[in-house]
């Protein structure tokens, strides 16, 4: 009888890392996958993504709701609560044989504080990394890890990291990172296809931008990307064309999404906002601003850091948020400041000695087959009390 996984996803950006190995999952006849889509997915102010998941075939099993109102720590708080108590009674009716969740965020917690104290087997992706710049990420990826019964790491510094939290080996699979899984197939937008739907000219330059908030900032959230937007409107005045997607839905989140809204409402041209992309125009973009055209990724988020060193894609990284993460040569950091944002792209976009470090940089996340190596051994691990009863090796 084949296993039945619950997968769990809170937001656009997880749930494209999570799409190989859903994908992966749904192939192999040993398995079943039961989707449980929740968070930003279910929030038409973050863009109500579970069209997306509809769109690439896959069949959503339930919604967790999740109690997410305001834009403060305390409402965080409230949803892994609310997470817990509605998934709670979700997984006590499908009794799934493992469940499956992603990375380091608050509606992930929720999930994996749900599976291990209801004696559900969790396999945790993305653990072991380390991003010091106060989103509170270090804190929950860490105690995720230590809640799971599995661990696919991306890549092996993370593994090693794994381990030293006490993880016994045998646990720890270092599978490299899924969203390189699709990017090696080609799972790709085209430069045509990004022309047509954006109106954009793939040979000029290129600004796609993201600016998450930093949580233990949250209320400096609108002031952190007042200097951005700035140096978009100044970029877009000497040709450049920019393409800005909205934050997640961490605490500041809405007030970012307020200055953005207020920045589009100028109606700039040059300037385009839109709350989702979709992970297959996103990596097309990506692809034109690295290999095919002159462009740049820049912001705040891990994809700028993770995704964009396999297609040759520059990246400016904006402010700690992702300080401490594995990275290799293609991103440039700068801070909350007009001047070095702008100095920042400027030299991703035209220096040619940087852009041909970018094109052929080593990618430390792996070469793309991320999904099978998860199924395989979500498929062939044995199930019972030597899973479910961890020892610390420490």
């Amino acid at each position: 009888m084949a296993r039945r996984i619950a997968v769990f996803t809170g937001n656009r950006a997880e749930y494209g890392l999570q799409y190989p190995i859903i994908q992966a999952i749904s192939e192999d006849p040993r398995l079943e996958y039961y989707l449980l889509v929740s968070g930003a997915h279910l929030d038409e102010a973050f863009g109500g993504t579970q069209e997306e998941i509809e769109a690439d075939g896959f069949q959503v099993y339930r919604e967790v709701k999740l109690e997410m109102e305001k834009d403060t720590l305390y409402a965080t708080a409230r949803a892994i609560a609310t997470g817990v108590l509605s998934l709670s009674e979700i997984l006590d009716d499908l009794r799934p044989d493992m469940l499956v969740v992603y990375a380091d965020r608050f509606e992930g917690f929720s999930a994996v504080i749900t599976g291990t104290q209801m004696g559900i087997p969790t396999a945790h992706i993305e653990g072991g990394d380390i991003t010091e710049g106060g989103a509170l990420d270090d804190s929950v990826r860490h105690a995720m890890t230590k809640l799971s019964h599995l661990h696919f790491t991306t890549n092996q510094e993370a593994a090693v990291r794994v381990c030293s939290l006490g993880e016994e080996d045998w646990r720890v699979f270092n599978v490299g990172f899924p969203a390189i899984d699709l990017i090696a197939r080609g799972m790709l937008a085209s430069p045509e296809e990004l022309e047509e739907r954006f109106g954009i000219d793939c040979l000029k330059p290129l600004v796609v931008f993201t600016q998450h908030s930093v949580a233990t900032e949250f209320e400096q959230a609108a002031e952190q990307v007042k200097p951005a937007l700035e140096a978009l409107e100044i970029l877009v005045q000497e040709g450049c064309q920019v393409i800005i997607t909205y934050p997640n839905n961490d605490a500041g989140g809405r007030r970012i999404i307020h200055e953005i809204e207020e920045f589009a409402s100028r109606r700039i041209p040059g300037i385009q906002v839109h709350k989702s992309v979709g992970r297959y125009a996103y990596h097309g973009l990506l692809n034109v601003c690295g290999k095919v055209g002159r462009g740049v990724c820049v912001g705040n988020s891990s994809s700028g850091i993770k995704e964009t060193p396999a297609l040759g894609c520059p990246a400016v990284d904006i402010g700690p948020r992702q300080k401490g993460r594995l990275r290799t040569d293609n991103v440039i950091e700068v801070g909350y400041d007009r001047h070095s944002i702008v100095e920042g792209v400027k030299k991703a976009l035209w220096d040619e000695d940087f852009r041909y470090r970018c094109r052929h940089c080593e990618n430390p996340y792996g070469l793309g087959d991320a999904g099978k190596k998860i199924s395989e051994v979500l498929a062939t691990v044995e199930l019972g009390p030597r899973l479910i009863q961890k020892r610390c090796t420490i």
